[in-house]
């Protein structure tokens, strides 16, 4: 018999893999313009993160993660061609900043001051996405980002072992997906509120 660490593991990988096909198909419709400094830093940081899980152990609550590492690759990939391509200084300051981080990242032997470099790292490569989605919320696909908070919500509950190690990072993208995902939808409102009173 399966024990829920397994079940839920699977859960967060179906609903991230899920998470995506709606994603990916805005982007071949032009709808959402994934920026390419973000999902790039992000498939870097999550993967060091997926590697820092199985190290220590987290056993099916780091699938998701893995999982989520290939998306974001895929969507770096796919957003060079796709997605913006206009960088503004500030997003080349972000870029700057998380590599920064990243290559403290390099120079540390403690996991947990690894996680937690990569984990402001991370937030750090939101800042360009969070800065686009606040001019343009309509070019970003609100279900997905909604979708990864809750599969990585699922995620830290399916963790074998509860190290910090293991789910501070999870916990941020929680949170920055879920506050990205109410950011999109409260900005949608207010450009729909302008735009009716014009």
């Amino acid at each position: 018999m399966q024990n829920y660490h397994e079940i839920l593991g699977v859960i967060a990988v179906v609903i991230g893999v899920v998470s995506y096909v709606p994603y990916f198909r805005d982007i071949f419709l032009n709808k959402t313009k994934p920026h390419a400094f973000s999902w790039g830093m992000w498939g870097i940081l999550t993967s060091i993160a997926f590697v820092a899980q199985v190290t220590e152990q987290a056993g099916p609550g780091a699938w998701v993660t893995g999982i989520t590492a290939v998306a974001c690759f895929l969507i770096s990939v796919v957003s060079f061609v796709k997605g913006k391509r206009d960088f503004p200084k500030l997003d080349w300051m972000f870029l700057a900043s998380a590599i920064l981080a990243l290559l403290l990242w390099w120079q540390t032997k403690d996991p947990l001051l690894s996680v937690i470099l990569i984990t402001v790292t991370d937030a750090l490569s939101f800042c360009p996405t969070f800065r686009k989605g606040y001019r343009n919320p309509q070019e970003e696909t609100v279900s997905t980002f909604m979708a990864s908070a809750t599969k990585f919500l699922i995620g830290i509950v399916a963790l074998q072992s509860f190290a910090v190690v293991n789910w501070i990072y999870q916990a941020s993208l929680v949170l920055m997906n879920g506050a990205f995902a109410v950011m999109l939808l409260v900005r949608r409102q207010q450009l729909r509120q302008r735009s009716f009173k014009r």
